[in-house]
């Protein structure tokens, strides 16, 4: 019996500890800090619209893109955003006028909702957490990515757990089809197209000074899984810096990623960095994009972005498999031993392929028309709310009256 009152001590001193550490600056960047908005408990959302974010400042640019579309959508339907990472929680309220909570348990969550009539939840990662907020059923689940690539990671068996999938272009869902067993993709994906690229800022073309023309490297990170390994860091890019550099202007656009994973990627980067003659980090993309003649990048989403602007890709062969996608078997490839000058050359020259890129791009992406695709994402969330209350009014008298 004496030991009851040493072993709560103990107890309160590790959860002090705890705090202490997720309130510090020694918490790794990638681990949540888990710190609750204390003054949120307990009150309602006022908000019919939750998107959940559960991860780090790391992964912001999985949320980002979608500021644009919604704000439009909030402007309709109120949103609020929750996450499990104060430090997250803070860059997204100065980056937005959202409201943004905190919250470290799945308990804190489930007392709120409890309160409030949140109808749609939103997700833009398959991030395993995202259980916490998928078990409450009085909501419409939607996945909405961050992106549209030929990664094999863009068809994910994950998909069946959320009641719609909203896709970007016929692409996404011929992709669906043909790798998702057991699921009625047609019945449950919504194409939108690509709101995240209405949201973009137009930028006008900075030539380099001297006349030469610009190449943009933006490969992908390492990836946390093998299969999908498609960055080309350690395979071209010092290659491609060394081959190109004087001869033209390369701009290097690291992925925010680069050596989560791998050291030795990390190492990489670090090479690369030193070589390029610009590293675009704090600029927009289509920043990258307006500058540059010429795209080198790796399987995935940066290659669809590409496409509107018209203008020639390389895309890096990668050492492991990668589906078979209409785009990429369009789109010239570089092996790590090719001769890199000669294929961005034949490319600014000739471009052999722009007139069949030009026709991929409402495949990829739906109509391109600036504005269309967040009417179509503001429409889509609203006829998933309708749906979700039908559904949720017939329940409740069934569960009323008994079958």
């Amino acid at each position: 019996m004496a030991s009851e009152p040493r072993v709560g001590l103990t107890r309160r001193l590790q959860l002090w500890a705890i705090k202490r550490l997720r309130r510090s600056r020694f918490l790794p960047a990638g681990m949540p800090d888990k710190v609750t908005d204390e003054d949120r408990l307990g009150k309602r959302f006022d908000q019919q619209v939750m998107v959940y974010f559960p991860t780090t400042k790391d992964s912001l640019y999985q949320l980002r893109p979608w500021y644009h579309a919604l704000k439009a959508l909030s402007a309709v339907h109120p949103i609020v955003i929750v996450f499990k990472d104060s430090r997250t929680a803070k860059v997204v309220r100065k980056e937005t006028d959202f409201e943004c909570v905190t919250l470290a348990r799945y308990g804190q969550l489930d007392e709120i909702l409890s309160l409030s009539e949140v109808k749609l939840a939103l997700y833009v990662n398959h991030d395993p957490v995202n259980f916490e907020s998928l078990r409450f059923s009085s909501m419409v689940h939607v996945y909405l990515g961050h992106g549209d690539s030929d990664k094999g990671v863009s068809v994910s068996n994950q998909v069946k757990a959320y009641d719609l999938c909203f896709l970007a272009g016929q692409a996404a869902l011929d992709r669906t089809l043909s790798a998702v067993m057991q699921y009625d993709a047609e019945a449950r994906s919504v194409l939108i197209g690509q709101p995240q690229l209405d949201g973009v800022e137009k930028f006008e073309p900075e030539p380099s000074p001297d006349g030469r023309k610009t190449v943009l490297y933006a490969p992908t990170w390492e990836a946390s899984q093998p299969s999908v390994s498609y960055g080309s860091l350690e395979t071209h890019g010092e290659k491609i810096m060394r081959e190109l550099v004087g001869h033209y202007r390369v701009i290097y656009r690291p992925h925010p990623l680069n050596g989560v994973i791998s050291a030795s990627y990390g190492e990489a980067d670090k090479a690369v960095r030193l070589l390029a003659e610009r590293i675009d980090t704090d600029v927009p993309l289509e920043k990258s994009f307006a500058d540059a003649d010429l795209l080198i990048t790796d399987v995935s989403a940066v290659t669809l972005n590409w496409l509107p602007t018209g203008k020639p890709m390389l895309v890096t062969t990668p050492q492991v498999p990668y589906p078979p996608s209409r785009l990429m078997i369009i789109v010239p490839q570089l092996a790590a031993v090719d001769d890199v000058m000669a294929a961005v050359d034949e490319q600014l020259t000739k471009d052999p392929t722009k007139t069949q890129r030009k026709k991929l791009i409402t495949y990829y992406l739906g109509n391109p028309r600036r504005g269309v695709a967040t009417k179509n994402f503001v429409k889509a969330c609203k006829d998933a709310m309708a749906v979700r209350d039908r559904e949720w009014a017939e329940k409740q008298i069934t569960g009323a009256t008994g079958p």
